[in-house]
């Protein structure tokens, strides 16, 4: 039998990179000559003191500040929103360019305690909303809340990982947080408020050297395990029961989950229009460099 091919992959949260887990679980990999181990992130802080500038000026926040494996040549697959990945691939020394969007089209929503006064998107103007700079929470919650609130009035804080930004709000450290999967369910299940929500695409990256034609036995993988998720959903969130710690896992079993928030689609490439789309908003929030461009930090590839 022939050697395994090695990759390695890095985990955010398994809702964002459930059809790796899948995938593996079901030996999707094993099938196409590839062994895939994936990193789980662990316990990574990266919240910020309540007086660091950090925690209310994005600029001066890493893109790296949560996808760091990648760079140091640990890992060699990355994925995260579109936006983010747009602007890692920007700021990659190492080279990060997109290849395909991501099956994972994650929702988030922002919620509030359930005694909190906010019950509509447009009483979140001046109220602190906690969010990852750079990560789709951020530029997500940006996204909800034009056409609710000015700009000027928006007032959204780094208060770290999902995790992290859920103990924020459990402890009234914001007033807001935007929460994605299994925090959603654990959310809804104390009562807390959402007073928004909806789902956004994402993309994978990896180096540009990377071999296409195993790309493609990766994407035939992926692409298989959509299937297999999409078939029984259900069977799969023991991964994201799995990733948070005991005592809040324990408040949950998959039952609990709203089942079509969860959605996973074919991979497929990242078109020009899609970037030009992202690309000229993140202009407008100093989000992204006016140079990048997308021939240089896409380099889709299909089955």
């Amino acid at each position: 039998m022939a050697e395994l091919v090695k990759i390695n992959v890095e985990s955010a949260e398994a809702v964002l990179g459930l059809h790796w887990f899948v995938a593996q679980e079901e030996g999707l990999f094993e099938e196409e000559g590839m062994e895939v181990e994936i990193f789980l992130p662990g316990v990574r802080e990266t919240k910020f003191a309540d007086d660091d500038p950090r925690r209310t000026d994005h600029t001066l926040v890493k893109s790296t500040n949560y996808q760091f494996l990648y760079e140091q040549k640990k890992v060699d697959i990355m994925r995260a929103c579109s936006w983010g990945q747009v602007r890692r691939a920007y700021d990659s020394k190492r080279g990060a360019p997109i290849w395909t969007k991501r099956p994972a089209v994650v929702c988030q929503g922002i919620y509030v305690l359930p005694d909190s006064p906010v019950n509509a998107p447009m009483q979140l103007a001046n109220k602190s909303v906690g969010v990852q700079y750079h990560q789709g929470s951020h530029y997500h919650t940006l996204s909800l809340l034009e056409g609710f609130v000015a700009r000027d009035e928006m007032n959204v804080v780094h208060a770290g990982t999902v995790h992290e930004r859920f103990i924020a709000l459990e402890n009234g450290e914001v007033d807001a947080a935007t929460l994605m999967e299994p925090w959603i369910s654990l959310a809804q299940k104390r009562g807390y408020k959402m007073i928004t929500e909806g789902h956004y695409l994402g993309v994978e990256n990896g180096p540009a050297d990377m071999d296409p034609e195993l790309l493609k036995r990766m994407l035939r993988a992926i692409k298989k395990s959509v299937t297999y998720i999409n078939k029984n959903p259900k069977k799969y969130i023991k991964h994201m029961l799995a990733e948070i710690p005991e005592h809040y896992a324990n408040e949950l079993t998959a039952d609990d989950f709203y089942l079509p928030r969860l959605r996973y689609v074919d991979p497929e490439p990242y078109t020009e229009e899609e970037f030009e789309r992202q690309y000229k908003w993140m202009l407008t929030w100093d989000l992204i460099p006016e140079d990048a461009d997308y021939t240089e930090l896409v380099c889709n590839v299909t089955v």
